[in-house]
C-alpha cells in the first residue's frame, strides 16, 4: 500500500509543470479573449465552399475530453510518453499565444443566423457566445488533436489495442473537421496548425534528440 501511494505521490508530482503551464496559458488566453478588438482576419476561398454542420460540435467538443484523457492515462502508464507529449503540447500552445500577442487574428466566417433549431445548434451557439471569433491561428484544437494522436501511436500499452488505435485516428480526424464544418477556423488556420505538428512530430518523435541516450564509448584495443 505505501509503495502504491509513493508511485501516485510521484506521479502526481510530475504533472505539476504541466499544472501550472495549463493556468498561466488560461490566464493568457483569456487576457487575449478579452483585449484583442482590432485583429487581422484571415480569409481563404476554400472557406465559403465549406458548408456549416452542426453536428461535429459532438466531436468539436470532445477534443477537451480526449486530449485531457490521453495525457491522464500517459502519467499513469508511460511516464517517458507522457513526457514527449508535454513537451509537444506546451511548444505549439506557446507560440500560438506569442502568435495572438504579437498578430492578433480572427475571421468573419460565423453564420449570422443558425437557420436550424436543434441540440446540436444550441450547442454551437452557447460555443459562440463562449468563444470570440479571435485568436485563431494555428489552430490549437488540430495542433492538440495530432499530438494526443501521436502520443497514442508512441505508446506501447495504447498503440498495442487497434480499438484504441483506430477511435484515436477517427476522432482526431473528425475533431480536425469540426474546426471548419462548424466555422470555428479558417482552411488557413488548419492548415498550419497540420504544418506546426508535422514539425515538432519530426523534433520530438523522429529525431529523439530531446531524449536519445547517451552511448558510452567501448575502449579500443589494438
Amino acid at each position: 500500500m505505501k509503495r502504491w501511494q509513493s508511485s501516485l505521490y510521484v506521479r502526481l508530482k510530475h504533472a505539476v509543470p504541466m499544472l501550472v503551464f495549463l493556468a498561466v496559458y488560461l490566464v493568457w488566453f483569456a487576457w487575449l479573449e478579452k483585449n484583442v478588438t482590432k485583429y487581422h482576419v484571415i480569409h481563404s476561398r476554400l472557406d465559403d465552399c465549406i458548408p456549416f454542420c452542426e453536428v461535429f460540435i459532438v466531436p468539436y467538443l470532445l477534443w477537451f475530453v480526449y486530449v485531457a484523457a490521453v495525457v491522464a492515462v500517459l502519467l499513469f502508464k508511460n511516464i517517458q510518453e507522457y513526457d514527449r507529449v508535454c513537451i509537444f503540447l506546451m511548444t505549439g500552445m506557446t507560440l500560438f499565444l506569442i502568435v495572438s500577442t504579437l498578430w492578433p487574428n480572427g475571421h468573419h466566417l460565423r453564420p449570422a443566423v443558425l437557420e436550424r433549431d436543434n441540440l446540436f445548434t444550441h450547442l454551437v451557439a452557447l460555443l459562440y457566445q463562449a468563444d470570440t471569433p479571435t485568436n485563431l491561428w494555428p489552430s490549437i484544437h488540430v495542433y492538440n488533436s495530432l499530438g494526443a494522436h501521436f502520443a497514442v501511436m508512441h505508446c506501447q500499452e495504447l498503440s498495442s489495442k487497434k480499438g484504441i488505435r483506430l477511435a484515436s485516428l477517427v476522432l482526431a480526424v473528425s475533431i480536425i473537421l469540426s474546426t471548419m464544418l462548424l466555422k470555428q477556423h479558417s482552411v488557413f488556420d488548419v492548415a498550419t496548425g497540420l504544418l506546426l505538428a508535422g514539425i515538432m512530430y519530426l523534433m520530438v518523435y523522429r529525431r529523439d534528440f530531446l531524449f536519445a541516450p547517451k552511448v558510452a564509448r567501448l575502449p579500443q584495443h589494438n
